[in-house]
């Protein structure tokens, strides 16, 4: 039987959840194109690929029609279909600079680009590997497993200083609701991860801290997310569809703020 190939995509860092969860569907046997919107997904590649055909890296501005349709291309150029995708594309950041504004200080093209890089590029992916190729077969065939990662934030809780975050991550769930109901009689599962505080590369001091008050008295890891993801897209999870996962150590329970761990 041919090994099952995933798309995942934002796999930059090397300490994220989109890496952390490529390596883990790598070792339960799939084969994985991963993506990002630098070069140094090659980088990646060379810390994943024990077996260099198993792997493809590809860079990409997800945000853009003509990229994703480019990144279908090749990956089924080389590995003929997508069993798998798991959506993690998207940034509170662009560049090294938090984005930190008010509602009346955010501008249309701030709002945007926010969207663009959080949702659309989800709505872009699903929409590109639920469809066919240029032969007339399917790009996900039945029995397929989407994951799209969202955050507590605009799902439970809400962030002060982008609005765009927050209405993106929110929007992610709707987006996961809605495609789980058209393609539930292929037999493809479509659920959401929502991480609370995590610790990778680029989390802030700030974001460190808050996750030392929650009630684990921690952050999570990018493997612990990537855990729930890789079961979301196993044989296993072969009638949860349409749901939201949260992965956030309890943080959103407290109704009493002023709570603290004894």
């Amino acid at each position: 039987m041919a090994p099952r190939v995933a798309l995942v995509t934002g796999c930059g860092s090397s300490t994220g959840i989109g890496f952390a969860t490529a390596r883990r569907l790598l070792a339960a046997g799939c084969s994985v194109v991963v993506t990002s919107t630098t070069d140094r997904i090659h980088q990646r590649v060379g810390e994943l690929a024990t077996d260099p055909q198993a792997v493809l890296g590809l860079v990409a501005d997800l945000t853009l029609e003509s990229a994703v349709d480019s990144v279908i291309a090749q990956a089924t150029a080389r590995f003929g279909h997508i069993n798998v995708l798991v959506n993690n594309a998207g940034m509170v950041t662009v560049g090294n600079e938090l984005f930190n504004a008010s509602l009346g200080d955010t501008t249309l093209q701030q709002w945007n680009d926010s969207l663009a890089r959080n949702l659309t590029s989800c709505f872009l992916v699903t929409r590109r590997v639920l469809g066919t190729l240029p032969d007339g077969r399917t790009v996900m065939p039945d029995g397929g497993r989407i994951v799209n990662v969202a955050s507590t934030t605009g799902a439970l809780q809400a962030g002060i200083g982008d609005v765009g975050y927050n209405a993106a991550k929110a929007g992610m769930i709707g987006l996961t609701r809605a495609v789980a109901l058209e393609v539930a009689r292929r037999n493809i599962m479509v659920n959401a991860v929502a991480p609370g505080w995590i610790a990778t590369g680029s989390q802030t001091p700030a974001e460190a801290n808050a996750g030392a008050v929650s009630p684990l008295g921690r952050s999570g890891t990018p493997d612990e997310v990537a855990a729930m993801i890789e079961f979301l897209c196993g044989r296993d999870a072969s009638y949860i569809t349409g749901q939201m996962f949260v992965v956030d150590g309890g943080d959103a329970l407290p109704e009493d703020r002023t709570w603290r761990p004894r």
